[in-house]
């Protein structure tokens, strides 16, 4: 059995890892980190959690962690993990961090995005954690940067486009929405009931949310070329799921048929990716509690523009999930074990 170590267990994507890994049939958690719930089962933390993990939350230290566990998924927050990683990759240990910490290849974008990266030496040798478009370099990796939510939403569904170099790049809007679990679970004002419930609102208006210069990071690889792109952020009176409905001028002669075979030719392989059929769009409650990514494709001929949504639940493909498909990979367990169950509905 591997044994697995959650640095950041009371979090939302802490809990969700417990949640996704006591089903998998490979796997022992044998480290559960909280410096507030220390000496908590984590089962209390997250009731839901009764009868299924019983391990106790512990403030261990970095060495005990090490000598507890052969793998480590890191959810604490970016800057607290830049300062721990290091330490489990010199011990020998594969890690999953699911911070924005080493996610950007380039070090002064990261720096001008978030703060002083106390470990650059590690960004190029981290793999980014997105295995339907790095699948060969993650199987390789000791240390896996896992993609933020917003990003895997976009990328995924802008991918076959760029790969084909069927649109303008300087056209390509992403308008997303995101549930409340999003935010994480500290307490906070503008997460509280009163203030999210029966309303919808725009954040981070302005091409300011931190997750544009992955996002650009992405899309750029793919058209083989510097892009920018508008991306707009709001927040959903839900509490999980992503839906981003992305905008684009085509450059090529191509009608729905054309399209939706560039999509099924990308993704038909993949497990966790699902190209609806025409007309039919995805919606946040049809992948609620999986690891799919639902695709829905459409061309409007009035203004010739190809308009691609995508949904995905955050806290599973979107975080806890994609970092559990990225150890399978990394640790020769088939891609999909302890991912297969179907949505939850209603």
């Amino acid at each position: 059995m591997l044994r697995v170590a959650i640095i950041g267990s009371s979090g939302y994507t802490g809990g969700e890892l417990a949640r996704l890994l006591c089903n998998h049939p490979g796997v022992s958690i044998t480290a559960a980190t909280s410096r507030q719930y220390d000496g908590t089962p984590l089962n209390e933390v997250y009731p839901h959690l009764r009868k299924r993990v019983g391990i106790i939350c512990r403030n261990h230290s970095v060495d005990e962690i090490a000598d507890m566990a052969d793998f480590v998924f890191c959810a604490v927050p970016h800057k607290t993990a830049m300062d721990i990683v290091p330490h489990f990759i010199k011990a020998g240990k594969k890690v999953v961090d699911l911070s924005a910490d080493f996610r950007l290849q380039d070090v002064a974008l990261y720096e001008k995005w978030y703060q002083k990266h106390s470990a650059p030496e590690l960004i190029s040798s981290a793999a980014y954690g997105l295995p339907e478009l790095y699948r060969e370099k993650i199987k390789k990796a000791q240390l896996v940067a896992n993609p933020g939510c917003y990003v895997t939403s976009v990328t995924l569904g802008l991918a076959p486009l760029l790969k084909a170099g069927c649109i303008d790049t300087s056209s390509i809007i992403a308008d997303a929405k995101s549930g409340t679990s999003g935010a994480g679970r500290a307490a906070a004002v503008a997460t509280l009931f009163c203030e999210v419930t029966d309303g919808f609102r725009a954040y981070k208006v302005g091409g300011t949310h931190r997750h544009i210069p992955e996002i650009e990071q992405n899309l750029s690889f793919l058209a083989g070329q510097p892009l920018s792109i508008s991306f707009t952020p709001h927040l959903l009176p839900i509490s999980r799921g992503i839906l981003s409905t992305i905008y684009a001028n085509l450059t090529a002669d191509i009608d729905e048929t054309g399209l939706r075979n560039l999509y099924h030719e990308m993704y038909d392989n993949e497990f966790f990716v699902r190209i609806l059929g025409q007309d039919q769009q995805p919606a946040t409650q049809y992948v609620r509690g999986s690891n799919y990514v639902d695709i829905g494709l459409k061309i409007d001929s009035r203004t010739n523009r190809v308009i691609i949504t995508s949904a995905i639940d955050n806290i599973i493909k979107g975080a806890s999930g994609q970092a559990i498909q990225n150890m399978n990979l990394m640790c020769g367990f088939a891609e999909e074990t302890g991912l297969e169950q179907t949505p939850l509905f209603p």
